[in-house]
């Protein structure tokens, strides 16, 4: 694997770091080889981007994006599957039916470094693109149902930028469900004291108390639900019940959208 610790962006560094060291576990909650392969090839000590909240938070949100993925897809099970600002996530080999239509895309820089460790696979596409621009939109196939992912991406983006994706997503869709990771106004506000991402360079944008707040900037989007990580930390550790019970309010979400 000929990748460089240059290659890989910090931000992606963490999930990849918490991935390859959950799977090493004896009792892993989650599996990713090709995680733990990409660290294993980087040769670096990445301690720092795996402090435990950080760690219980990349577990939960990984089996809450890949069990809402799975109801869905039963329910749509030829849809197109979009991974938007899909990084080294391979969500594909966890939810994969034999019938969906996948593509990873990410910009440029991304998907080059990406196809170091990745190959296409039959139904499953790695595709250069951005959230916040639609030419990439017209290469795909047209389907009833779209189904767009999008972990670790909005948390990034301002208020503005967000905007633009939603519209993006609803221009260039006529049918589709957004899963979304959401982050809290707390953070947006003190994200340089969150414990994994202050050893990066990375600064949260636009937090929300609810992903109804969406809503304002895309009417044609409808509100389906959303989940504090809490849900899925809270089962696993008495850290993890305290911290729901602490930080109630301050976790991210998966939110639902449809339209």
């Amino acid at each position: 694997m000929d990748l460089k610790f240059g290659d890989v962006q910090e931000t992606a560094l963490i999930p990849l770091a918490i991935k390859a060291s959950e799977t090493a576990r004896p009792n892993a909650r989650i599996k990713d080889q090709k995680a733990k392969e990409i660290i294993d090839a980087l040769g670096v000590d990445v301690s720092k981007f795996d402090p435990f909240l950080s760690h219980e938070g990349v577990v939960a949100r990984t089996l809450m994006f890949r069990d809402v993925l799975k109801k869905l897809i039963k329910k749509y099970p030829e849809a197109l599957c979009i991974n938007l600002g899909c990084g080294f996530d391979d969500k594909f080999s966890q939810v994969d039916n034999g019938k969906i239509t996948w593509f990873d895309v990410d910009l440029p820089d991304q998907i080059a470094v990406r196809r170091k460790v990745y190959e296409d696979r039959e139904r499953c596409t790695m595709l250069d693109g951005s959230a916040l621009e639609g030419d990439w939109t017209k290469a795909l196939p047209e389907n009833e149902m779209n189904i767009i992912v999008m972990e670790g991406v909005l948390e990034y983006f301002s208020k503005e930028q967000v905007k633009t994706c939603l519209n993006m997503l609803c221009d260039s869709f006529k049918h589709g469900y957004l899963l979304a990771e959401l982050h809290s106004p707390f953070l947006e506000k003190h994200g340089s004291h969150h414990d994994a991402v202050k050893n990066t360079n990375a600064t949260f944008g636009w937090g929300t108390k609810s992903g109804k707040e969406y809503l304002e900037l895309e009417p044609r989007l409808k509100y389906v639900f959303e989940k504090s990580y809490n849900d899925e930390m809270k089962k696993y550790s008495i850290r993890g019940k305290l911290f729901a019970i602490v930080g109630r309010n301050i976790n991210n979400r998966l939110a639902v959208f449809k339209w």
